[in-house]
């Protein structure tokens, strides 16, 4: 009989999306089979403060202060693959077989956990440090996608820092190439936080205000007029496979923050009524963006579709998706035939896949005389 894989789910984290990761994890945490796993949450809270204990949502929920037991961290030391105590005097290793991290936005989607994931040398589920950040910058993921000749919306973006200096030509550049309306976002996040909507040259000025307060790079799309939102989700690493497409039907003007989370009143519709034809060419362009991107493991592609003329447009890539029971990314799945369970079950065995294949690869160089001593 196997004995059960150790599976660390890390959520929280100093993110927008703090909130939404503690859903996801909840729901993670109830799906995962207890029988095939052994399941240690890890929550880190807003001031990145690392716990381990199995009641660490609600710790991080309420905001309790956190008891020096439970302070435990993952360090970069690949001959420990596990959790240390920091205030213990015995250094006690909890070892952990896999990460499955679900923590949004930054310094948990953007790469810098699968960086320390990489030197701790620790199985994990999902895309790898180029990927993650790629995708989380939403003018790189731009770059690649149009370089690799994916259909994208136009785009323009600018340094905060530098607005203040070009200004005048910055709100000319947007009037003329991009038009009212338009979408102002930060470039590095997530959950529709920070993103608004412009219909004229004062709300302009609002959003790259708010924009401001979540990153220092500062993007504007031209809106897709009359558009429908449809979202594919993607599984796999060499070979991936696409899901039926959703349709998201927003209940406020663009599927932002609170639509997403807090009224309750926005629509799904899966699988989204749309022609075969403009279905494959979805899943293609879908599977197209995630190896443009050199995604691992799992994504939610969300595109733009013209309602007119069928036109796709591809808006972004999320490498660590939703796992809340109103999340895309495992519904889709399910109506795709892959249930909650099964589908964590294949995250896990592609992230031991990919693992096994990269410790293939040497690290390591023996010279023919030892020169450097």
């Amino acid at each position: 009989m196997k004995r059960k894989l150790k599976i660390g789910i890390l959520f929280g984290g100093r993110s927008a999306e703090h909130e939404v990761s503690l859903v996801s994890a909840q729901s993670v945490i109830q799906a995962l089979d207890k029988k095939k796993y052994d399941i240690i949450p890890i929550g880190i809270t807003l001031s990145g403060q690392w716990i381990a204990a199995q009641n660490a949502i609600n710790l991080l929920k309420k905001k309790k202060k956190l008891d020096l037991k439970n302070r435990k961290i993952l360090i970069p030391d690949p001959n420990i693959k596990g959790l240390i105590n920091l205030f213990s005097n015995k250094m006690k290793i909890e070892k952990i077989d896999v990460i499955f991290p679900i923590i949004h936005g930054t310094y948990g989607e953007d790469g810098t956990l699968q960086g320390l994931l990489e030197l701790a040398d620790i199985p994990y589920v999902g895309s790898g440090v180029l990927a993650s950040a790629a995708a989380m910058d939403k003018i790189t993921a731009h770059k690649l996608l149009k370089f690799s000749k994916i259909p994208v919306v136009e785009k323009l973006w600018f340094f905060y820092k530098d607005f203040f200096l070009e200004k005048n030509q910055i709100l000319k550049n947007v009037e003329k190439k991009l038009g009212y309306p338009c979408f102002i976002k930060p470039s590095n996040l997530g959950s529709s936080v920070g993103i608004t909507k412009a219909h004229n040259k004062k709300e302009l000025l609002q959003g790259i205000e708010l924009a401001s307060k979540y990153d220092t790079k500062i993007l504007i799309e031209k809106a897709v007029i009359n558009a429908r939102e449809i979202e594919v989700s993607i599984l796999g690493n060499h070979q991936p496979i696409a899901s039926v497409p959703g349709e998201v039907i927003p209940s406020n003007e663009f599927y932002d923050y609170d639509a997403k989370y807090i009224d309750g009143k926005s629509k799904i519709e899966i699988p989204a009524t749309l022609p075969s034809k403009i279905i494959k060419k979805i899943q293609e362009c879908a599977i197209l963006g995630y190896k443009a991107l050199d995604c691992a493991g799992m994504a939610r592609v969300d595109f733009l579709v013209e309602r007119d003329t069928s036109k796709i447009y591809l808006n972004e890539i999320n490498t660590i998706p939703g796992f809340t029971s109103i999340s895309m990314y495992p519904k889709l799945w399910e109506a795709s035939g892959l249930s909650y369970s099964s589908l964590l079950d294949k995250l896990i065995e592609l992230s031991l896949e990919r693992y096994n294949e990269k410790k293939k690869i040497k690290t390591t160089y023996k010279p023919k005389t030892e020169w450097y001593k």
